[in-house]
């Protein structure tokens, strides 16, 4: 099946066209600056063709249309017509407690998507401008929504509920929800796949580590803790993230600094985490090049950054009464070797041998081959997830047409 799939931002749109058959994507692209001056669309094609289109795009649905004119033009198109796109997946942000795997969108998934806009405001209210411009201009073709929170779901209540009134939870939702789902799912699956195993044998460790930054332990196929909770902001250090703070610190800033709630928010989300430390940057390659040169900060943030990861591998290793694999994936996960060489120094006591060279040269497994605990590079792929899930449920539709 031909599967677009979209990732709807407030200002932004990524794409792919995948095909599920081949499990590849022969078209993928990015909508930027929508709303704004300067909107472009950059679209490559499988076999490398690209093109970038600068044009007044005002709204996602607009944007979509741009989307599917490169798509069927003759130069630099995948179709011949909106008809060969035959399912359309959509990443939502928050699906709540209601989804726990993804659904054929209907008028009562959108509304239970507007229902869930206070716990992801940022998010969800895009994500529904993509699907209600699809419905429109893709009339014929399934939507499918498939979401970040629905991996974590099933958590036991032990580790979703807070030490705060039970009766917030019932009223207002607060909980643990968890995100990165499609890709913690995606990644421990592909990891049972490399060391030729049952994902419901394993007891598997993921650390998706990019700009946003989050691990879950995955026991035997299902995601019984993850660190990120009821926002993206709890668990690990990250990119412009805090990650775990004492709660009451935040009231102790807003009453030295004198900052409103909309402030203190923007201090933990945008001016926190690596940059926050390290007064550098965001970004991992650039913490790596200061610490080298002896920049003490980002030595700091470097440190830091590893630590909690490793504090958390402890932590999920007791949780789960014991640990197959560790799998790192985003694009740090996936890209810094010194990131994956300090976490997993000194564990050999937890059963962990990194092999350094298999580790420097970006192999799938880079522990050595009599480690007891697995350790694995596994790049993630979230979009084929979202394409899969999407064929699935179309495929159910058809059968039972």
């Amino acid at each position: 099946m031909k599967v677009l799939v979209l990732n709807c931002g407030s200002s932004s749109i990524k794409y792919q066209f995948i095909d599920t058959d081949q499990q590849k994507a022969l078209a993928k692209g990015l909508v930027d600056r929508i709303g704004m001056t300067g909107a472009v669309l950059t679209h490559q094609r499988y076999d490398g063709d690209k093109i970038k289109i600068a044009g007044e795009i005002l709204d996602h649905s607009m944007a979509i249309e741009y989307v599917l004119g490169v798509m069927m033009s003759k130069n630099h198109g995948v179709i011949d017509s909106k008809k060969d796109i035959e399912a359309v997946g959509h990443r939502v942000v928050h699906g709540g407690e209601t989804f726990s795997d993804s659904v054929l969108i209907t008028d009562e998934v959108i509304n239970v998507i507007q229902e869930n806009i206070e716990l992801a405001p940022l998010h969800n209210p895009p994500n529904i401008k993509g699907i209600q411009a699809c419905m429109k201009l893709l009339p014929d073709a399934p939507q499918v929504s498939v979401f970040d929170t629905a991996f974590h779901v099933k958590m036991p209540p032990k580790s979703y509920l807070y030490g705060i009134p039970y009766d917030l939870y019932k009223k207002h939702k607060i909980r643990r929800y968890g995100f990165h789902g499609t890709s913690h799912l995606y990644v421990s699956n592909k990891a049972a796949d490399i060391l030729g195993k049952k994902l419901e044998d394993l007891r598997i460790i993921t650390a998706h580590l990019g700009n946003g930054c989050s691990m879950a332990a995955v026991k035997y196929g299902a995601s019984v803790d993850t660190t990120m909770g009821f926002t993206p902001l709890e668990g690990l250090l990250m990119g412009t993230r805090s990650g775990d703070i004492d709660p009451s610190l935040i009231l102790y800033i807003m009453g030295k600094e004198g900052l409103t709630s909309h402030e203190a928010s923007t201090l933990l989300n945008k001016h926190s985490g690596l940059i926050g430390i390290s007064g550098e940057s965001s970004d991992m390659r650039e913490i790596l090049a200061a610490h080298k040169d002896g920049h003490k900060r980002a030595t700091y943030a470097f440190e830091i950054f590893c630590y909690r990861i490793k504090k958390y591998f402890g932590a999920y290793t007791a949780a789960m009464g014991g640990v197959d694999a560790l799998v790192f994936t985003g694009g740090i996960g996936e890209n810094a070797v010194e990131v994956r060489s300090e976490v997993c120094k000194d564990l050999n006591f937890f059963g962990i041998s990194l092999d350094e060279i298999k580790n420097k040269d970006n192999e799938e497994v880079i522990s050595k081959n009599n480690s007891k605990v697995k350790v694995l590079r596994v790049p993630t792929n979230e979009e084929l997830v979202i394409a899969m899930d999407t064929s699935r449920i179309a495929e159910e539709i058809i059968q039972s047409a």
